[in-house]
């Protein structure tokens, strides 16, 4: 049965710059990286090496844990780079392109009609499986887990982001065939979350196979774990797996085409964007191709978005989950006495500012941290902007004290770094949460999976 989650706690933070509803040309892929520090914990191990010739849908790496879950070549071309950091660990295989744009075949069908096994090898040997996530620990799902349900979100709230619906727009038979792929995964429900703050588009709404529930609220509402949290939370020894709605169009495209087209759309977006809009591009592409001239000097640019982002080079690519392309201004300039100054044109989820009075206001704010890390004192910040029944406050200082037993009591299978991005944001004491999120779940695993 369909449920509406109303979700109370939280921040929208407007900024300048989001996409006009319109498509650019399509960016020419010169490159793709893949960073095996996009996925946590995992330890590659490399197939290809440099001066293969690779299509998409290649082998160029697997998991040392789990050797059924492959990274495959997002383009066709050659393998260039295998670049390595310290202890030879591996951190970029770049493939140039060859403008050929050949594929691997693969099982062409509807899901429907195929075993669950059947479905689970197509999605292993393309390589999409990495885009199936999982709670607890925010991993990469494990393919011989039995989720007891799967959760998409048909939403993102995070400042800046793409309109999921502006994108699936007009794709409703890939997408079906997408949820019927997953339908075979769990014995359990298939949740598609969709937008209860506005009309969701008739792809999500005319969705099977699905249990279609709404969500309102202000950002962290996207966050698929803040769903799940309020639909079916995850208790200690379940498993659910998680991704979003655009992923589900990969997944559909495999089986309706029989080959891995990692195209994607993605939201150029930012107030040192001359012209933000949605640009078609590939998996993993070198921004470089995206950005054609179209940016002002002074920029900061995020693959993802502000809260949660990566900072990368106008050279860089983006990372493998990310839709969105930010460029905001940098910050680095200090204000004599700023936090004297009345603060118009600063947002703050307090009411340091009289910003508070303007709440529609759109900002254009910069990467200025405004203070260092201190003393984590308890100011009841994070419960304002933190939609979840667990105390935040105690169970950081319990990962921070690498406290295992206590974290389990307190939430930890439920959470993952985005949903602390808010609290970060807000933190007086400037602690860096989601970095301790991310490591404590890395611990966790280690510990206790």
């Amino acid at each position: 049965m369909s449920k509406e989650i109303k979700i109370r706690k939280g921040a929208n933070i407007k900024l300048k710059g989001a996409a006009e509803k319109l498509y650019t040309n399509p960016a020419n892929v010169s490159e793709i990286v893949l960073k095996p520090g996009d996925f946590p914990t995992l330890i590659p191990k490399l197939i290809a090496k440099v001066g293969d010739k690779v299509k998409a849908g290649t082998p160029l790496f697997f998991d040392k844990e789990n050797d059924k879950i492959k990274f495959t070549s997002p383009i066709s071309g050659e393998v260039t780079e295998i670049n390595r950091a310290e202890k030879r660990r591996i951190v970029e295989i770049k493939v140039k392109a060859d403008g050929q744009n050949s594929f691997e075949s693969f099982k062409q069908a509807d899901p429907s009609s195929l075993s669950k096994e059947e479905v689970l090898e197509n999605l292993l040997k393309s390589g999409v499986w990495p885009l199936i996530r999982q709670r607890p620990y925010d991993v990469i799902a494990n393919p011989n887990d039995k989720p007891k349900a799967i959760h998409i979100t048909a939403l993102d709230t995070a400042p800046l982001a793409p309109d999921y619906g502006f994108i699936v727009h007009g794709q409703a038979e890939i997408f079906q065939l997408g949820l019927n792929a997953l339908a075979k995964l769990t014995e359990g429900k298939v949740h598609l979350n969709v937008n209860g703050n506005d009309n969701p588009d008739e792809v999500f709404t005319n969705a099977k196979n699905v249990q279609i529930n709404r969500v309102s609220g202000p950002h962290p509402a996207g966050n698929v774990g803040i769903q799940a949290h309020h639909i079916d939370p995850v208790n200690k020894g379940e498993v659910i797996w998680t991704l979003r709605a655009l992923d589900v169009l990969t997944i559909g495209r495999l089986f309706k085409e029989g080959k891995y087209d990692a195209s994607r759309t993605v939201a150029f977006v930012g107030s040192k964007v001359k012209s933000p809009k949605y640009v078609r591009t590939v998996l993993g592409a070198n921004i470089s191709d995206i950005i054609n001239g179209n940016v002002e000097e002074g920029g900061r640019y995020i693959s993802g978005n502000p809260l949660t982002g990566t900072q990368i080079s106008e050279n860089g690519h983006l990372g493998y989950y990310d839709y969105q392309l930010s460029v905001i201004p940098e910050g680095g300039n200090n204000q004599f006495f700023g936090w004297i100054a009345p603060g118009f044109d600063k947002f703050s989820l307090s009411r340091t500012f009289f910003s508070w009075l303007t709440p529609n206001k759109e900002y254009d704010l910069n990467t200025n941290m405004n203070g260092e890390e201190r003393a984590f004192v308890m100011t009841g910040e994070y419960e304002k902007v933190f939609p979840m029944d667990i105390y935040p406050v105690y169970l950081l200082k319990a990962m921070i004290t690498e406290d295992i037993d206590n974290m389990e009591k307190l939430g930890v299978y439920e959470v993952a770094p985005e949903d602390f991005a808010l609290c970060e944001y807000g933190c007086t004491s400037k602690i860096e949460t989601q970095k301790v999120v991310r490591e404590a779940l890395n611990l966790v695993k280690k510990e206790c999976s």
